[in-house]
């Protein structure tokens, strides 16, 4: 099922509501961000680098990683009351002002953000 950013933030605003805890600190969302990047590290590194996974380590996914770094990501967001739609035009808009010319196109293609 195909979900947009604010429905993914709503999902997550009413898991987290159920809650007396709520939301952590920025802090601690910053610090379980970086957690959760390296998780995601680890498994590219076990995936595409030179350190295979121990045998007896769980064979986690980089989908799983990136799912878990998203829900820190939206939960950050709303703790802050930030729109992650609003915040993916805004960074689009920079990209394709700033950057408009900076990586070679491919023939005939030019995109712009809606």
């Amino acid at each position: 099922m195909d979900k947009s950013l604010k429905q993914m933030q709503e999902n997550v605003d009413t898991y987290i509501g159920q809650f007396k805890e709520g939301y952590f600190s920025p802090l601690a969302m910053l610090a379980r961000m970086s957690e959760e990047v390296g998780e995601l590290a680890r498994e590219v590194n076990h995936f595409y680098g030179e350190k295979p996974k121990k045998s007896e380590e769980e064979a986690n996914t980089m989908e799983q990683e990136m799912g878990d770094i998203l829900f820190v990501l939206i939960c950050f967001a709303n703790s802050l009351n930030i729109d992650l739609e609003e915040a993916f035009d805004l960074v689009m808009k920079k990209f394709e002002v700033r950057d408009k010319d900076r990586w070679t196109r491919k023939e005939g293609e030019e995109m712009t953000h809606e």
